[in-house]
């Protein structure tokens, strides 16, 4: 199976915003910048990402995006199905029932064994993309990276990230 460059993307653009200052956000350009992207290829995936409720998107010169809850609650599973979609890596086309040597439906009572074992295959590969969380995969990162790395991008979320006002709430009005 191979998955788009925009799940490499999506992962790496959500780690980075894990690491963004309560709700500040950064701005799909930085972050396109970050990894050498083409902005409007991420925007794409971006928006994908908060279609989907993982990324939320602030509008405005000072918007961008954010995740749109903790990464303890965002796993690579969430993140592969937004950008990939939901729909399985193989998909049956039910070919042994074409070609010269096909026979009546009759003889094709029993799945295919071929779909089933794909099927199972795609089954554990999501249960372990579900078991995987964001903040784990950055925890990782903080704790395995050469130091210079983690002070690099550290310093480049904080120079890109964009602080958000926070509105007061309606009883401190």
């Amino acid at each position: 199976m191979k998955l788009g460059e925009g799940v490499e993307a999506a992962i790496h653009c959500a780690a980075m915003l894990a690491g963004v200052d309560g709700a500040a956000t950064m701005p799909g350009a930085a972050m396109a910048e970050a990894f050498g992207l083409s902005p409007s290829y991420l925007l794409k995936h971006l928006n994908q990402l908060a279609a989907s409720g993982v990324l939320e998107s602030v509008p405005g010169p000072a918007g961008g995006y954010r995740l749109a809850r903790p990464a303890e609650r965002i796993t690579l599973l969430d993140i592969v199905l937004a950008v990939e979609g939901r729909e399985p890596a193989f998909r049956c086309g039910e070919i042994r029932q074409r070609g010269p040597v096909r026979l009546d439906a009759s003889a094709y009572v029993k799945p295919c064994g071929i779909n089933a074992a794909m099927l199972k295959a795609e089954r554990a590969y999501r249960t372990a993309l579900a078991e995987a969380r964001l903040s784990d995969i950055v925890a990782a990162y903080q704790s395995d990276a050469d130091p210079r790395s983690f002070a690099a991008n550290c310093a480049f979320v904080v120079r890109h990230q964009r602080p958000q006002k926070v509105q007061p709430s309606k009883s401190e009005r």
